[in-house]
């Protein structure tokens, strides 16, 4: 009897796997200096036995649609649903598909594409793509070497943005990972930047801030703060979201990443 091949899921950060009989040896996200092996060493899980173990919850965030897991589940991000009159837009990823999310997204207008801001939250893209009839997924190219489980859905684009719709802009901004993403969102009452941890909100909720690696704690260079400060000086914004639950800048959002840029380059000068 031949052998099931299984989509491995990493453990540790929760990225899919391209269909193995067994584990792969090794997770080249986690052996990266941006983020790291477990103590107890490489471990994997099915999506059977994480759906055994975790549960997709649905939550409002600051007025948009977040989708997470509980209990927390790798590294612990979240996803938002970014509504637009020009059909919708899933940011970032989470390790679970359930139908009581796909029933939501399609009962909002459904879904016309997905985008990450970096290969941490690629998690199971490609369960959620085919969940919509294999909507393109918007992954930089500078990060295609991250991409474990490759498909026909993912869309590895090129170059500094990327218009999704008339609502939804890509900009590539580099710093923690040299494709790292973030997505500008034209809404009425004000338009948001969607980033991740491209930029990471503090828990003061009036700042944000920059690394090479989180966990690792290795600072991001001046030239690379500079940059990203750069590919987002032409876009207007009201708002940020960030990675985790509620730590996100709502209102006066731009003015306070120019002050978080200033106060970095002081630091680290």
């Amino acid at each position: 009897m031949d052998r099931q091949e299984t989509c491995f899921l990493c453990l540790q950060c929760g990225v899919q796997f391209a269909a193995t009989e067994t584990p792969p040896e090794h997770c080249p996200i986690c052996e990266d200096e941006r983020q790291y092996v477990r103590w107890e060493g490489q471990a994997w899980i099915t999506p059977q036995e994480l759906a055994g173990e975790h549960q997709l919850v649905m939550k409002d965030d600051a007025g948009v649609l977040a989708f997470g897991i509980e209990p927390r589940f790798a590294i612990g991000q979240r996803a938002l649903l970014a509504q637009t009159p020009h059909r919708n837009v899933l940011w970032d990823c989470i390790s679970m598909v359930s139908d009581e999310a796909v029933t939501e997204i399609n009962r909002r207008g459904g879904l016309a594409a997905i985008a990450i801001s970096h290969c941490h939250y690629y998690s199971v893209m490609v369960e959620w793509s085919e969940a919509f009839d294999g909507v393109p997924i918007y992954l930089h190219a500078d990060d295609r070497q991250w991409i474990m489980r490759p498909h026909k859905a993912i869309v590895s684009w090129e170059g500094e943005t990327l218009a999704i719709n008339l609502s939804l802009t890509l900009i590539r901004c580099g710093g923690h990972f040299a494709g790292g993403q973030v997505l500008h969102w034209k809404r009425d009452g004000g338009n948001a930047l969607m980033s991740g941890d491209i930029l990471q909100v503090t828990p003061t909720r009036r700042h944000v801030s920059f690394m090479y690696s989180y966990p690792n704690q290795i600072p991001l260079n001046a030239a690379a703060i500079r940059r990203i400060a750069a590919a987002l000086e032409p876009f207007a914004f009201d708002d940020i979201f960030g990675a985790w639950w509620d730590q996100n800048i709502i209102g006066g959002a731009k003015p306070a990443l120019s002050a978080s840029v200033d106060r970095y380059l002081a630091a680290i000068a």
